[in-house]
């Protein structure tokens, strides 16, 4: 286990970078159970003489034995320490909304597994890399690439060239169908070509899926050392707005970019309609009017909105953590927002501190700089800015080099 720090560096003037983060070391642990995790960590900790109580945020991945509500590591940190607010590791999380919507219905797990089968394919031997290689000489990034389950980065590596030159991966198909002796690797390539990329269905789920990898952009951001939670929740409020408007036009989009696919493969524009057997009633079973659908609405209904509906309802189970935050510190974005809060030295100050902010100060590690300047004037507000900066939104940098 890497045990990371995170804290706001003041020693500079200005204060340039929000957090700062520090690799302590690598801990070597046998119980990897809530409790035996959580024992490595008293134990580290106080050999640093650093004290528990003076944690104001921790974050980990999405382990059950470390981010368990019951007996999770942050639940005991909690229990020590509550003002130790707990953060899920923000990208894994955006990792996870797409596994779960691949995993929403039997179609996206057979796509995945296509997708993973032309890697395999061509893979599995330099011969065969040596055709691919050669169909696609003109593509500027590698062929195909392997995918991860929890690095969804890799999956836009994988899917590129069947996206942007599906043609040219159908020629290294049949290519390899026509040179190989080998009579498993034959079968596999025509099967490919014919029963997948052949397939107006296969294009149409390849259309959606490249335009919902746009959290990988945002994952990305949230990876950066100086993220702190307004910035994390601006970002997901607007990639949750991408999905919900997408799940609006998307279906429109996709086939679009399924028919253009499709114009440049040579093959039909329609889905391939698949046989229904019709099974007798008994006498006695209640008679009910059944709704069939067209192929084409079967798609829209029972595919792209199921999966939409999917990722709008797993950014919400993920992410209510941040809601959480916001709950606590959204006051602090904003000081306009703290008209309403009295009674406490904190409140005095935003209020006060609202009056003197000049205009266009508006980021907390701005309002912190600002703060600076003044001394001991706003020692509340000082101390407060400080743990919204240091409360981390995504695992820390340091551990993350070492994940991947």
């Amino acid at each position: 286990m890497s045990l990371v720090i995170r804290c706001v560096d003041i020693s500079t003037s200005p204060i340039e970078v929000s957090v700062s983060e520090f690799l302590l070391e690598f801990l070597k642990v046998d119980d990897t159970t809530g409790l035996g995790l959580f024992g490595v960590l008293q134990e580290i900790l106080v050999s640093l003489q650093l004290y528990i109580g003076d944690l104001r945020g921790q974050g980990y991945d999405n382990g059950s034995n470390m981010k368990g509500k019951n007996k999770g590591v942050q639940t005991r940190v909690l229990e020590v320490n509550p003002g130790a607010f707990y953060t899920p590791y923000g990208c894994h999380s955006l990792n996870l909304v797409l596994c779960d919507m691949a995993n929403s219905c039997s179609k996206t797990k057979t796509f995945f597994r296509v997708v993973q089968r032309l890697y395999v394919l061509f893979a599995s031997s330099i011969p065969r890399w040596a055709i691919l290689k050669n169909n696609l000489k003109d593509v500027k990034s590698l062929p195909l690439k392997s995918y991860s389950q929890t690095r969804w980065e890799s999956r836009i590596e994988s899917i590129k060239p069947i996206r942007y030159h599906p043609s040219k991966l159908r020629d290294a198909l049949v290519d390899l169908a026509n040179d190989t002796k080998e009579s498993i690797a034959q079968s596999e390539a025509k099967s490919l070509v014919k029963h997948k990329l052949e397939n107006f269905e296969f294009l149409f789920a390849m259309a959606i899926w490249y335009k919902l990898f746009v959290v990988n952009t945002v994952s990305k951001f949230l990876q950066s050392e100086d993220m702190h939670i307004d910035l994390a929740i601006e970002r997901l409020k607007g990639l949750i707005d991408y999905f919900e408007n997408y799940k609006k036009v998307g279906f429109v989009e996709a086939m679009v970019g399924a028919t253009e696919m499709a114009n440049e493969i040579g093959i039909e524009l329609e889905f391939v309609e698949k046989c229904i057997i019709q099974r007798k009633k008994q006498f006695d079973q209640d008679v009910s009017e059944e709704v069939t659908h067209s192929t084409e609405e079967s798609m829209k209904v029972n595919y792209f909105l199921a999966i939409m509906d999917k990722a709008l309802s797993s950014f919400k189970d993920r992410f209510q953590q941040f809601e959480v935050y916001k709950k606590n510190f959204g006051f602090l974005f904003d000081l306009e927002m703290v008209s309403n809060i009295d009674g406490r030295d904190l409140a005095m100050e935003l209020k006060c501190l609202k009056q003197v902010l000049p205009r266009g100060v508006q980021k907390p590690i701005e309002v912190l700089n600002f703060i600076k300047l003044l001394a001991d004037s706003f020692s509340n507000a000082w101390n407060t800015y400080r743990v919204l900066l240091t409360i981390p939104i995504s695992v820390a940098t340091g551990n993350e080099a070492f994940q991947y």
